[in-house]
């Protein structure tokens, strides 16, 4: 038995003694009883302590007095150490209603706070109080720090399904912020898809985090082109850039189903035509020798997407996404944009 251990021992044995002891001579002075007890200071402190929370003993009060004892001189109870001692039984009686009553009012406290979280935030923290798609809500974010809080929070929330899609680096702390949401709603059953730029799994630092993403139980898919940052949690909420070519700008939280399933479609259509991670990617395409990242390009370029605009999205310098519009537009003897274009559509390159 430790050192600790063997003080509270004692401490209880002197309590049961003391006890024992007032409840012999019934309500007398506490300080003749521990001096005969021979208890040091602290003891007799201590022991006072633990009888009056047990509710053992009670300090008497004017409630004791003896009239004809004040009118004869001696001091109000009140004034003195003596104290009264209670029954075991009704100290516990006691003793279990006052922690009765405590409860009560931690749960009437918990009841008010649950009522007031829930008309303040009851729309986003139940989803399925917006109805069928009718309702929608749009917020705009620009502090940074409330987009990661949002963030934490659709975490919290999300019961089925998270979407979310990613064409840039990640920043050398978000790498682990993110892991750790994944397993807390991968423990919950959530599933998680996530779309990245196949140009990153070249770097060490990002492969290193589709790696430990996917074994963690995360699907992921690679494309030559991811369009913007996207976070959808339960076909109910997203998260998406105010402005796409400049995602410090701020984002939007888009809540309901009626707005949400247009961001899905989208979505959607960039997961199938991403490539599962871990699987070979062909560079050619057919018999035009086309790598995909030269498809994509001329897909960009076909839809009148500047060039700023197609390396933004392709993750590379504007002077690689020049130099790789120009070799094509020799290969397809175009003396303009538009027209390679044009030429690559009539082709079949652009399928």
């Amino acid at each position: 038995m430790s050192k600790t251990e063997k003080a509270r021992t004692r401490s209880a044995d002197l309590a049961v003694s003391l006890y024992q002891e007032l409840r012999a001579r019934g309500a007398s002075s506490y300080d003749k009883v521990v001096a005969d007890l021979e208890l040091d200071i602290d003891e007799r402190e201590r022991c006072r302590t633990e009888l009056l929370n047990l509710g053992l003993i009670v300090p008497t009060n004017s409630k004791h007095d003896s009239r004809l004892d004040v009118e004869s001189g001696a001091p109000p109870e009140a004034e003195t150490d003596t104290v009264a001692v209670i029954d075991p039984e009704i100290a516990l009686l006691r003793l279990l209603q006052r922690e009765q009553q405590r409860l009560q009012a931690h749960l009437a406290e918990a009841d008010r706070s649950y009522s007031t979280l829930e008309s303040l935030a009851g729309r986003f923290l139940r989803p399925g109080t917006l109805t069928k798609g009718s309702e929608v809500e749009v917020e705009v974010l620009t502090d940074y720090r409330r987009i990661q809080q949002v963030l934490e929070d659709m975490s919290h929330v999300v019961q089925h399904e998270e979407a979310l899609m990613h064409p840039g680096t990640l920043q050398r702390e978000y790498p682990e912020r993110v892991l750790e949401r994944d397993r807390r709603q991968l423990d919950k059953g959530v599933r998680i898809r996530a779309i990245f730029n196949q140009r990153f799994a070249s770097v060490p630092e990002q492969a290193a985090y589709f790696r430990r993403k996917a074994e963690q139980g995360a699907e992921i898919r690679m494309s030559p082109v991811v369009p913007m940052n996207m976070v959808i949690a339960d076909h109910h909420f997203a998260l998406i850039p105010l402005d796409p070519s400049n995602p410090t700008l701020g984002a939007i939280l888009a809540r309901g189903a009626a707005l949400v399933r247009s961001y899905l479609a989208l979505y959607e259509y960039c997961w199938h035509t991403a490539t599962p991670y871990g699987e070979v990617v062909n560079s050619e395409q057919g018999g035009d020798g086309l790598t995909e990242q030269q498809r994509a390009a001329l897909r960009m370029l076909a839809s009148g997407m500047k060039d700023e605009k197609i390396a933004r999205s392709m993750g590379v310098s504007l002077r690689t996404v020049s130099r790789m519009l120009s070799e094509l537009m020799a290969e397809l003897g175009a003396s303009s944009r538009f027209e390679a274009g044009v030429r690559a559509a009539r082709l079949g390159w652009l399928d």
